[in-house]
Order: C-alpha cells, then sequence, then structure tokens
C-alpha cells in the first residue's frame, strides 16, 4: 500500500515484500542464455519499505551499506526505465518530470532467493507513476518490469501465482473455495543462514530437466504437507545444500523442530518450513535466531 505523508513536501512510500517458492523446476536453457521455469510464487510480509521525496536528480540511500545504490541498483534502473516510457508517451523530455530521492530501509536479506530488489524494482515502479499521477497502466508497468528481471512483474501482481518462461509468465493462483489469491492454510518460518548464493552460480550447479514434472498447481492447492514433500521439488535444492553446508543445516533443523514440508527458496540462501503446529513453529523460528538466522515467522 503507498501512502502519503501530511504538510507541503510530497512523500510516498511502498512496502516492497518477499517471495518464496513453492516448487521450482528448471525445464531447459533458451537460446536466449535465460532458462525456461515453472514454479508457484508467493509473497510474504517481510517486507522492504520505498520511499522517494522531491529532489534535482533520481539518487539513492539504503539503510544497509553494502546495497550498492549506483546506477547499477534496480530502484534507479527502473526509474529511468518508466521515465524513459512516460517521456515517450507524453511527448516530452524526460528532465521534465519530477525526478526524486529515493530511500530504501533495507529488511529483506540479499541473496536469499526471496526477490527482495526485484520487489524494490517493482515498488519504484508503483511509487513512480503514482508521483507522476497514474501515466502508466498495469500492462505497461508489466512490460518494464519484465525487461528489468524475471521475477520482478510477480511482485506487481496479487501476490499468488503460477509462474513459467523465465518466471515472468504468471497466472493468478487462486484458492479454488474462495476466489481469491491462494495462501497456504500452515505456519511458515523461513531461515537464512549467514550465506549469500549466487543466482548465476546456482545455475550453473543444475541439469534441466523437461520430462514428466508434475503440475505445482495442483500439489500446492492440495494443502497436503505428505504431498508437498512427496511431489513439490525445488530444482536448485540439491546441488545448493551439497555445496553449502549451512543451508542444509537449516533444513535439517527445520525438518527436526517439525515442519511438515521444508524447501529452498528460489535458489537460496533462504529455507522455508511450514507447520501445522504454530508453537512448533515459534519454537523452531526462536531457536534458528539463536544460531544466528535471520528469520521470518508467520502466517501469510
Amino acid at each position: 500500500m503507498t501512502h502519503e505523508s501530511s504538510g507541503d513536501v510530497r512523500h510516498l512510500y511502498r512496502y516492497a515484500p518477499a517471495k518464496i517458492n513453492l516448487g521450482l523446476h528448471i525445464l531447459r536453457k533458451r537460446d536466449d542464455g535465460y532458462h525456461d521455469i515453472e514454479t508457484v510464487f508467493l509473497s510474504i510480509p517481510w517486507s522492504d519499505r520505498l520511499e522517494i521525496s522531491p529532489a534535482d536528480a533520481f539518487a539513492m540511500t539504503c539503510s544497509d551499506p553494502s546495497l550498492s545504490v549506483d546506477g547499477s541498483n534496480l530502484v534507479l534502473r527502473a526509474a529511468r526505465e518508466l521515465q524513459d516510457v512516460v517521456a515517450r508517451t507524453e511527448g516530452i523530455l524526460p528532465e521534465e518530470l519530477p525526478t526524486g530521492r529515493f530511500h530504501l530501509e533495507k529488511h529483506i536479506p540479499i541473496g536469499a532467493g526471496l526477490g527482495g530488489g526485484s520487489s524494490d524494482a517493482a515498488a519504484a515502479l508503483l511509487l513512480l507513476n503514482e508521483w507522476w499521477d497514474g501515466p502508466c497502466t498495469t500492462g505497461d508497468l508489466m512490460e518494464i518490469a519484465g525487461r528489468l528481471g524475471s521475477d520482478v512483474p510477480f511482485f506487481l501482481g496479487p501476490g499468488a501465482a503460477f509462474g513459467s518462461g523465465r518466471g515472468e509468465r504468471l497466472e493468478p493462483l487462486l484458492d479454488p473455495e474462495t476466489d481469491e489469491a491462494y495462501r497456504p492454510p500452515f505456519v511458515l518460518v523461513v531461515g537464512v543462514p549467514p550465506v549469500a548464493v549466487s543466482t548465476s552460480e546456482a545455475y550453473r550447479l543444475i541439469q534441466p530437466d523437461d520430462h514428466g514434472r508434475p503440475d505445482l498447481r495442483e500439489i500446492v492447492l492440495s494443502n497436503d504437507l505428505d504431498r508437498w514433500r512427496r511431489e513439490l521439488v525445488n530444482d536448485f535444492e540439491v546441488p545448493i545444500v551439497e555445496r553449502y553446508p549451512a543451508i542444509g543445516q537449516t533444513r535439517a533443523a527445520l525438518v527436526e523442530s517439525g515442519a511438515g514440508y521444508v524447501s529452498l527458496s528460489g535458489s537460496g540462501a533462504a529455507v522455508c518450513g511450514f507447520f501445522d503446529d504454530e508453537a512448533a513453529a515459534r519454537g523452531a523460528s526462536e531457536a534458528l535466531r539463536e544460531t544466528g538466522h535471520r528469520v521470518w515467522f508467520g502466517r501469510i
């Protein structure tokens, strides 16, 4: 949700949620260097906060000094992409559009497979579109988002989707009983050990497989943790756990704490555990924090 501050100076901010993956099939290498995938994306309320305020040029600051805030950051790239599109659409020069300074309060761990950078970019598109009084449609923003990164379009949607292609082709995943965005009926614990995984490295470790892969939507919507354990597979998990023992230890800790289903999110390092029992989930989250993990715990 976007808010506007009171007073004479206009400030807008938006929360940028993380995502997790339920199942992730790497089907094939494409001619353009990307991979065709299938996955279920779910947003979770572990969020960054992105604010924009007036400035003479686009600029950015961040609460996390380790994050680059130069022109390579997806937030500033999103701003420039949208600026160019709106300027062409309106028949004006890009510099005629108001610019601003972004400030990012960073809470989502970096390099964890939680999509924080992509979510921040989507938040920048939504903030700027509001800043400029809504010149772009959702379709326009989706097109720009797809150019910025494979995960970015998801963060413009309703919070639950089946992703294919590079991940940018999205179908809403709806709960068949409510016809609303799917939310699993379990308690979630996300544990992130002090490890960062490079997505490009993760892809080098896997062998694509497009033969006989099950329908992830059907598996997820079953809400059957036994079936999830049998059939809901993230292709990155085995090679990443082999390469990073700390991730395997996080996985084992969640299993031992009573999680009914445990999986890597994206290419890691985040590990997700789904629990029927809230007390067990709370205990697991506290134990992970005591061992140096960053943790999110709750229902989504």
